[in-house]
């Protein structure tokens, strides 16, 4: 029988896997491929904003094999410790940030919510990210070629305009959820976010990250915390 510890470190290897797919999408739709290899992703060039340079997939990865694949040299550089135990202060890192994985099981939270939707276009996309960016305008972070039967970018109306949104990508076994924001009650958000995700895919648990309060409206919505992680920032 699988004990409830090693079933929780599957689902955060699973999480871990769906994240770093979208983290490599991202880099290739702006030109910076990244590459799989035994325990990690990673990508030798610096990534877009807000991306990693590296994600840890497995808890057996090594740390000094992790940060030989990447650009330390450039500002900026970053991994994602998936499963919070790497050390990477001695090679010239520092804590950004820590938070906690989560899984959902299958199904549409009960009740109703605001309705949501994947967007329909590519000229859709500078609204949905300047709505994400809290009105600043768009920088083109998210290219129209993210947009594919298997990744999403979901969105909430009122009066014409996006008032909420995530990101919903599928893997084989998970879809994951991130870039979840509102201008209204992040649990609200979760839900209709969750009952287009659930129309989508049915049958497929849904993962993500989240930290302080974004996580208390997650496990408000169904999802339970399954693990840690921690992202390093290079400072040299």
């Amino acid at each position: 029988m699988i004990s409830e510890s090693e079933s929780k470190s599957e689902w955060v290897r699973a999480a871990a896997r769906n994240n770093a797919e979208w983290c490599d999408a991202v880099c290739r739709a702006h030109g910076v491929p990244g590459e799989f290899g035994a325990g990690v992703w990673s990508s030798a060039r610096r990534t877009p904003p807000l991306y990693p340079d590296a994600v840890s997939l497995t808890p057996e990865a090594s740390a000094a094999d992790l940060v030989a694949r990447i650009d330390t040299a450039s500002p900026g550089c970053s991994v994602k410790d998936s499963f919070a135990c790497l050390d990477l202060e001695p090679l010239g890192f520092e804590v950004l940030f820590e938070a906690r994985w989560i899984r959902r099981e299958v199904g549409a939270p009960a009740g109703a919510h605001l309705g949501w939707e994947p967007l329909k276009s590519a000229e859709s996309l500078p609204a949905w990210e300047t709505a994400w960016n809290d009105g600043d305008a768009s920088t083109g972070l998210f290219r129209p070629g993210l947009l594919c039967d298997d990744t999403k970018f979901l969105a909430a109306y009122a009066e014409g305009r996006i008032v909420a949104g995530a990101v919903a990508n599928r893997a084989a076994s998970v879809v994951g959820v991130s870039n979840l924001f509102t201008s209204a009650d992040e649990e609200s958000a979760w839900a209709g976010c969750l009952a287009e995700v659930a129309r989508l895919w049915p049958g497929l648990p849904v993962v993500g990250y989240e930290s302080g309060e974004s996580l208390a409206a997650a496990v408000g919505q169904g999802f339970t915390p399954i693990g840690s992680l921690r992202v390093w920032l290079h400072t040299g």
